[in-house]
């Protein structure tokens, strides 16, 4: 998980005091890796931009946007609101936000690691135009797969 609004805090607010706007989604999203595994987050989220970035207009209240994804790929809309009532899954947002930004020196764009979070970095690719979903796997192919040429042109390197 990485939060923009953690990373623009003014230097003296605690992360753990943070009302974050993007908080429901992140933290559902802990709760559903945790009872259904990473593979569950993806529909999550396809079904959480609908209502974001697509739907007109759009889905003002971030938890009610994520209750409605809930339901949409069915999973149990009180995650939410068990979410939002657990401290732990806060932190567990704060906790891998700052191990990314340690390991990969994340700062404010779009973050993609490979192998379940313990693989190579980069940093975007931003687009200006959503692509359909044929373009958008094209894509993936085309990323992951310089990510990984490029690692191991890095490994190779002599130190």
């Amino acid at each position: 998980m990485f939060s923009l609004e953690v990373v623009n805090l003014k230097d003296e607010s605690d992360p753990h005091q943070l009302e974050a706007r993007s908080g429901p989604a992140l933290r559902t999203a802990t709760l559903i890796r945790e009872r259904k595994g990473g593979a569950a987050i993806g529909p999550f989220y396809s079904a959480l931009g609908k209502r974001i970035w697509e739907q007109s207009p759009p889905e003002q209240d971030m938890a009610t946007a994520v209750r409605g994804a809930l339901e949409e790929v069915g999973l149990d809309v009180q995650w939410c609101d068990e979410a939002l009532r657990e401290p732990a899954t806060w932190e567990a947002v704060l906790e891998e936000h700052n191990g990314l930004i340690e390991r990969t020196r994340s700062f404010g764009v779009p973050t993609i690691v490979l192998d379940g979070g313990s693989g190579p970095a980069i940093f975007g690719p931003v687009i200006s135009e959503l692509p359909t979903d044929e373009e958008a796997v094209e894509l993936w192919r085309h990323v992951s797969w310089l990510l990984q040429r490029e690692l191991l042109r890095i490994e190779e390197r002599p130190h």
